[in-house]
């Protein structure tokens, strides 16, 4: 499985909008998504940055549910 590209913020933004995730809202430098199910709402924080740290990366990935391999796929 290859590594995880370094990322922008917007590059995040595409892929968790190609998931169903809205822009809800914007505080300082950071960008609150959120998406609705019939079992779950979940709420992700994004920081609108340059870069976005590996382990930054990581944990967005986690809390949106999606593994390595899908958020590799949504890059595409």
């Amino acid at each position: 499985m290859p590594k995880l590209p370094v990322l922008s913020a917007r590059k995040v933004l595409k892929v968790l909008q190609k998931t169903g995730f809205e822009i809800v809202g914007r505080k300082g430098s950071h960008i609150r998504l959120k998406k609705k199910t019939s079992l779950e709402t979940r709420i992700v924080i994004v920081p609108n940055h340059q870069e976005i740290q590996l382990g930054t990366l990581k944990s967005i990935m986690r809390q949106t549910g999606l593994s390595k391999k899908e958020f590799l796929e949504l890059l595409k």
